[in-house]
């Protein structure tokens, strides 16, 4: 996986904004949205930015994850159900993550705790992305989901 600071020198903005380059750069090209390069063109540069490093760790942690659009405009990223999906807000990006019983031993998740459906990590401008935890969320959710989800998963005990 190439590191944010040599991504930001090796891409022309062109490329950038318009994905192409980083969805080849990672192997996305089968599984990658139009509609979400279209996304991500929208935001300021800081936003695009943290939305481009979190598709890359979110192809990192299943490159089998599709990504797709709902509710017209939002990026979902998809596998068995939905794993994960991104809201840029005027202040911050939200992750949004579709699985409320996986365990978040490093406290990654700052918003929604106790929510029935989904729990969030919002990240402002500057913010470190820790990249191993949110990956090993983002594979427990899809081996949950792999599994029947974390709704059946939790209605038969396991």
């Amino acid at each position: 996986m190439v590191e944010r600071a040599s991504f930001r020198r090796v891409w022309s903005a062109p490329l950038w904004r318009t994905g192409e380059g980083f969805r080849t750069l990672l192997g996305m090209t089968d599984r990658a949205h139009p509609g979400v390069d279209a996304y991500l063109a929208t935001l300021p540069d800081w936003q695009r930015e943290i939305c481009t490093e979190l598709r890359g760790i979110i192809c990192e942690a299943d490159s089998a994850i599709d990504e797709t659009i709902k509710r017209s405009v939002q990026p979902y990223f998809v596998l068995s159900g939905n794993v994960c999906a991104l809201l840029a807000t005027k202040d911050h990006v939200n992750l949004f993550l579709y699985d409320p019983t996986v365990p978040d031993p490093n406290g990654i998740i700052n918003q929604g705790h106790g929510n029935a459906t989904a729990r969030a990590i919002q990240i402002y401008q500057g913010d470190p992305i820790e990249r191993g935890p949110l990956i090993e969320m983002l594979r427990a959710i899809v081996a949950n989901n792999r599994a029947g989800g974390w709704r059946r998963l939790n209605s038969t005990g396991n």
